[in-house]
């Protein structure tokens, strides 16, 4: 029972570190410091880094050869696809839209465990589903943002992409936890990611002016690289070695309620109307989908 708490506490932690991962991401892509491309490069590889220098930390274990295939889908889909969609959205929406579409995580994994897994959805199921999409759909259509140079519509679609990316490795990692040390596999995760993302973001690096940041700056970057990469995929897998995958994204429900507070403090984003009817939709649509049915006694 200790350990579903401490597993509960990871979960809840890993949400807060992605709550306020959009505001500081998002300034230091908006204010010309570092593009999407190469900030990815920088998160990973200073994530890679960290991971192989505290490996120690973790047991000896080797990978076996048939799971290798398996890290290189998952390198692919929550390293490389996942990241580099959600910074080059995030770059063109807000950070509350970005935070409400990615709620509806819980709603895509539940779909692909039916299909990968053969989990059996009920009717409920279905109409949370609907709702989920229908309220994504009203954001990534309707949506708006006060920066002019905004592209909202396709910073969504990015964002709706890379919840579906993120929600494909969830289902992937979910049987390496039962097999390995987080540190063990995670780093080999970021390692073969790295090499993933270089291609897309070299140039980007090598355009960086270090000279012009400020200290928030340096703090931000900072921050996506050590609190809400290394930390955040360090404790996802000890939460999901203890909970179900359902359970872990449930918890994603934090995140638009910390990336809006923190936005709206920091002046990045502002609420709406649009904004709230989406999140409502949404909100409804998980909670139909994770609402667990009755049992009736005989």
């Amino acid at each position: 029972m200790k350990a579903r708490y401490w597993a509960l506490l990871a979960a809840l932690l890993v949400q807060v570190l992605y709550g306020l991962n959009y505001t500081f991401a998002k300034n230091v892509m908006v204010g010309g410091f570092i593009k999407p491309f190469g900030f990815i490069v920088l998160r990973v590889g200073g994530a890679t880094l960290l991971f192989w220098l505290f490996s120690f930390l973790g047991p000896k274990e080797k990978i076996e050869k048939k799971d290798f295939l398996t890290l290189l889908y998952a390198a692919f889909f929550g390293v490389a696809t996942n990241m580099l969609l959600f910074f080059k959205g995030l770059e063109l929406t807000t950070p509350i839209h970005a935070s409400v579409i990615m709620i509806i995580t819980p709603i895509i994994v539940l779909l692909l465990s039916s299909f990968y897994l053969q989990e059996k959805i009920t009717r409920l199921k279905i109409v949370g589903v609907i709702f989920g999409f229908t309220g994504a759909a009203i954001l990534t259509i309707y949506g708006k943002s006060a920066s002019p140079g905004d592209n909202v519509f396709l910073g969504n679609l990015m964002i709706l992409f890379n919840a579906i990316s993120y929600s494909i490795y969830i289902i992937i990692i979910k049987k390496l936890t039962y097999r390995y040390h987080p540190f063990t596999f995670i780093r080999w995760l970021f390692l073969i990611g790295f090499f993933m993302v270089l291609p897309f973001g070299f140039n980007d690096i090598l355009a960086i002016n270090l000279s012009s940041f400020t200290p928030y700056i340096w703090f931000s970057v900072l921050f996506v690289i050590v609190g809400a990469t290394f930390g955040t995929y360090l404790l996802n897998p000890l939460a999901l070695r203890h909970l179900k995958a359902s359970t872990v994204t449930v918890f994603i429900y934090l995140q638009p309620l910390i990336a809006g507070i923190y936005a709206v403090i920091a002046g990045s984003d502002a609420v709406t109307a649009v904004k709230l009817t989406a999140s409502s939709l949404i909100f409804f649509g998980v909670y139909l989908v994770t609402k667990k049915p009755k049992v009736l006694n005989p």
